[in-house]
């Protein structure tokens, strides 16, 4: 059974860093493009970052990128979103997701696999 779990969530302040990380039980989890999407309440669930399963591109939404960097370490099925300079805005519910051979898609129907998600609140 796969599964994806994320940690590192938690309350900051704006302007505040947090590192989220996702391992994933995938047995070929090299072959896994890997991304993060995050959903406010009241609000769809949109896309933050992706990296591809083979490493040679990273994509980020356009409301993160400059702040957040995601990166992955096959040796430990995992991916790591390290966000800084966070905003008021961006508290979520923050949910990594899978996709076997996949693009760097923005959409979640593009994924195959998805954790729980971890919450991230940064007050003003």
């Amino acid at each position: 059974q796969v599964q994806l779990v994320e940690s590192g969530g938690g309350a900051v302040q704006a302007g505040g860093s947090l590192r989220l990380s996702c391992v994933a039980s995938l047995r070929t989890f090299s072959s896994y493009s890997m991304a993060w999407f995050r959903q406010a309440p009241g609000k769809e669930r949109e896309f933050v970052a992706a990296v591809a399963w083979s490493s040679s591109r990273t994509d980020y939404a356009d409301s993160v990128k400059g702040r957040f960097t995601l990166s992955r370490d096959n040796a430990k099925n995992t991916v790591n979103l390290q966000m800084n300079s966070l905003k008021p805005e961006d508290t979520a519910v923050y949910s990594c997701a899978a996709a076997r051979f996949g693009r760097t898609g923005v959409l979640g129907r593009e994924y195959d696999y998805w954790g729980q998600g971890t919450q991230v609140t940064v007050s003003s």
